[in-house]
């Protein structure tokens, strides 16, 4: 009996013990919860690592278009014994073999961040690009284009998984309040590699290291990163060791979920079914075409109608992508102003960014095509117009992938991304048939028209059919709710 009674006390003392620790870690979380966010917080360093993904992975296969200039012209090397390949006629398909291999990869790279997390295969793919990168001039000199075009395409393969893993990256990191503004400054990385490329590989390509420099410099680039990512990089709040509580609350419960660790399935029926995915490709799509159009044409149309030498054309070519770079800020928080203010709906402020990220660079581009030769100042004003305003569609179609469905982004973004980045392996191959003579301005009007076209059909079928709301397939069938718009 003694015993008994004296276990009952032991029980007694021991759940009131719990009970006190309990209250003690829910007063202690409650203070954590109370506490300010810190200004510069996890997500924010997150980012920052993501930006640097993008100026790194984006320089890599932007420098190229100024790169090979040096490379086919002995007249832009002052090293005599850095070797020149003027023989070589397939530029453009050289410079669209990094897409062979890019879109072949996307699709897996969207769907491998999904299920495990896209932090390793990152790191892995990079590092993987930094090498193949090294490899280019030896290459050059033992394998002729062929062998720069083998090399360049299994780069694209090796980057198929960044921006699909940008995307997943951002379905974690990224509050609904500030999701247009992260966004935009995560893929602003691409204008400001662009920017960064252009003008890097113009004076190290003039330089007496000459163009092979270019590539070492960009591989070495990659390297690093890579070791930040493995040192700083995390797949989420719920994995990151040191994020405050306040800061992990702040993320999760905005995005709906205590800890993304659940797999979902991928309903691959319903999203090849989905007229907001089909009109989501389309934009997607069209902006690829165009930027690419510009991205590889631009050094060679200053170069061959507007007479500037290689220096002045890196320069000179980078500054519609430093437009695009500051113009996406603004527009994002523009974009989330209006979106947080209920002035429009998600799906409406996505549809209006667009179209002007649309409609002004066709404008533009029109214009473009009725310069004359002489008109090189009206030339470079257009250009920045046509490459600047795309940066609306950052917080148009950019982010609509985690609109429409933020458990399934990373595999949307690599599944859509695999068939529109095709036009970056055909902008390039149109324009050198359409393009026979470089110094011919009636062609280049023809190629700027075709783009401004499309442009303006793009913007029609998003604005009809796409859509800012949470997919029904976004949850599993049986948790899945109506096609409710986001908060």
């Amino acid at each position: 009996m003694t015993k008994t009674l004296e276990d009952g006390r032991k029980d007694i003392l021991y759940t009131a013990v719990q009970q006190t620790q309990q209250e003690e870690q829910l007063k202690k979380l409650g203070e954590e919860l109370t506490r300010p966010l810190p200004i510069i917080g996890a997500r924010h360093i997150q980012a920052l690592i993501l930006l640097a993904l993008g100026v790194i992975a984006f320089g890599a296969r932007a420098f190229l278009s100024v790169a090979i200039v040096a490379m086919t012209d002995a007249k832009a090397n002052p090293n005599p014994d850095i070797p020149t390949y003027p023989e070589w006629t397939d530029k453009s398909v050289i410079l669209s073999a990094f897409f062979w291999g890019y879109i072949l990869s996307q699709a897996f790279g969207g769907w491998a961040a999904n299920q495990y997390g896209p932090k390793w295969f990152l790191v892995v793919s990079m590092g993987i690009g930094s090498i193949l990168g090294f490899l280019v001039p030896t290459v050059a000199a033992n394998f002729g284009s062929k062998g720069v075009m083998a090399i360049r395409a299994l780069q694209g393969l090796s980057q198929g998984f960044v921006f699909p893993s940008i995307h997943y990256l951002l379905s974690q990191w990224a509050p609904l309040s500030e999701r247009s503004r992260m966004g935009a400054f995560i893929m602003a990385g691409a204008p400001l590699g662009t920017v960064i490329a252009l003008s890097v590989t113009g004076f190290l390509a003039a330089s007496p290291y000459g163009w092979p420099m270019v590539f070492y410099f960009y591989s070495a680039l990659g390297f690093v990163w890579c070791v930040i990512m493995a040192i700083f990089g995390h797949n989420s709040p719920a994995e990151h060791p040191s994020i405050s509580v306040a800061e992990k609350f702040f993320i999760e419960n905005s995005l709906g979920h205590a800890e993304h660790k659940k797999k979902h399935p991928t309903p691959w029926k319903e999203i090849i079914t989905s007229p907001p995915i089909w009109a989501l490709l389309i934009a997607q799509s069209g902006f690829s075409f165009v930027f690419y159009v510009l991205l590889t044409q631009i050094p060679s149309y200053l170069n061959h109608v507007m007479k500037f030498d290689i220096k002045n054309n890196s320069l000179i070519s980078s500054l519609p992508y430093l437009a695009l770079f500051v113009l996406s800020f603004i527009f994002s928080t523009v974009s989330d102003a209006i979106i947080n203010k209920k002035i429009l709906s998600v799906g409406k402020a996505r549809k209006s960014f667009n179209a002007i990220g649309m409609i002004v660079p066709a404008v533009a581009l029109i214009a473009l095509g009725y310069t004359r030769q002489d008109q090189t100042t009206r030339a470079v004003i257009l250009m920045i117009l046509a490459v600047g305003f795309l940066s609306a569609g950052l917080s148009g179609w950019g982010v609509n992938h985690i609109d429409l469905s933020p458990n399934h982004a990373g595999t949307l973004m690599g599944l859509l991304s695999t068939v529109a980045n095709s036009f970056a392996i055909v902008a390039p191959i149109m324009t050198q048939f359409i393009v026979t003579d470089q110094e011919n301005v009636t062609q280049w009007r023809t190629i700027f028209i075709v783009s401004a076209v499309g442009n303006i059909a793009v913007t029609l079928v998003f604005s009809v059919f796409g859509s800012g709301k949470i997919q029904p397939w976004n949850e599993e069938r049986e948790d899945s709710g109506s096609d409710k718009p986001r908060p």
